[in-house]
C-alpha cells in the first residue's frame, strides 16, 4: 500500500514484445531524412509529401504529382504501353527492367499525356526516379518527345517535372542521342511560339540536366533539389578546389542566373497557373 505509493516508477520505456511490434500496420509511419521525425504516412501525404516540421520535399510519384497539380479526372495517358528492349544486350538488363515494373507499377520511367489546370490544357512529362533512377533511355527519350511533338501539333504548352539520374548507361550512346532528339523537338515547338515549362525535382542530374530539362521558357525547381550535371568530388578533383556547400542545390542556380524561381510544392499549381494564364490569349487581363 504505502510501499506501493513510494515505489519507484520506471525510468526508462519497456521495450515492446516482438508480437506487439507485428500489430503495427508496415509502412504506416515514414522518417524525415532530413530533420528525423517521424509522421504518419498518410499525414504526410495530405501535406503533398512535405514534412510539416521541417518542410523537407519528400519524393513523389508521378500518379501523386499528377493528382496533386492538375483538374481532377483530366489526365489523359500518352504512351502508356510502350517498354524498353535491351538493344546492346546488356546482362541482366531486362531482369532489373521487370523488377522496376513490378516495384513502380510504372513501364518506364516518365509518364506523359494531356490534363487541364483550371481548365486550361497542356501537354505534361512525369519523370519518376522509382524506375533506374529516371534514367534517361531509348523509350524515356520517345515519350518526351512524342509528348513535345504533340503539343506542338495540338497547339498548347508543355510542363515537365524531371528527376533523374540521367542517361541510362545500360543503352549507352543510344541513351545519350536522346539528349539531342528531345532537344530538337523542343526547338520544334519554340520556332512554332510554343510554351515550355521545366520544373526540375530531387534530383536533375547527368544528361537530363545538360538537355531538356534546362531549355525551359521558364526554369523552376523545388527547394532544396540536386541539379547539376557531374558530381560535387569529381568537379572538385577537376578544378582542385573546395565547392561551396550548397553547390547544385535549387537555391545557389537561382542565385547564379540558372532558374527563374524556386517554387514550393504547395505554391507550384498556383504558379503554373499564373504562367499559363499570361500566355493564354486574353488570359492576362484583368
Amino acid at each position: 500500500m504505502l510501499r506501493d505509493f513510494f515505489s519507484k516508477k520506471k525510468r526508462y520505456a519497456s521495450i515492446p514484445r516482438q508480437e506487439a511490434k507485428k500489430d503495427v500496420p508496415e509502412g504506416l509511419m515514414q522518417k524525415c531524412p532530413n530533420c528525423q521525425k517521424i509522421f504518419y504516412r498518410k499525414e504526410l501525404q495530405r501535406n503533398m509529401n512535405v514534412c510539416p516540421h521541417c518542410d523537407h520535399h519528400h519524393r513523389l510519384t508521378a500518379y501523386e504529382r499528377l493528382q496533386h497539380l492538375f483538374d481532377e479526372g483530366s489526365f489523359e495517358e500518352w504512351d502508356k504501353h510502350m517498354i524498353s528492349n535491351n538493344p546492346l544486350q546488356f546482362p541482366e538488363y531486362e531482369e532489373k527492367l521487370e523488377k522496376d515494373r513490378l516495384k513502380s507499377d510504372l513501364n518506364e520511367a516518365v509518364v506523359t499525356g494531356k490534363a487541364s489546370l483550371e481548365g486550361k490544357e497542356t501537354a505534361v512529362a512525369v519523370m519518376d526516379a522509382r524506375f533506374r533512377m529516371g534514367s534517361m533511355g531509348s523509350v524515356v527519350g520517345e515519350k518526351i518527345t512524342n509528348a513535345i511533338e504533340n503539343a506542338r501539333k495540338q497547339k498548347i504548352p508543355f510542363i515537365i517535372f524531371t528527376a533523374s539520374g540521367g542517361a541510362r548507361m545500360q543503352e549507352g550512346v543510344l541513351s545519350l542521342m536522346q539528349m539531342g532528339k528531345t532537344s530538337v523537338a523542343l526547338q520544334r515547338l519554340h520556332a512554332e511560339g510554343g510554351l515550355f515549362i521545366s520544373v526540375m525535382t530531387h534530383p536533375t542530374t547527368g544528361g537530363v540536366s545538360a538537355s531538356f530539362a534546362s531549355l525551359g521558357d521558364y526554369n523552376f525547381a523545388e527547394p532544396k533539389a540536386l541539379i547539376g550535371f557531374a558530381g560535387r568530388r569529381i568537379i572538385e578533383q577537376t578544378i582542385r578546389e573546395k565547392l561551396p556547400d550548397d553547390f547544385q542545390t535549387a537555391e545557389f542556380l537561382l542565385e547564379h542566373g540558372q532558374l527563374d524561381k524556386v517554387v514550393h510544392r504547395h505554391e507550384m499549381r498556383s504558379t503554373l497557373n499564373t504562367v499559363l494564364d499570361v500566355h493564354t490569349p486574353g488570359g492576362g487581363e484583368e
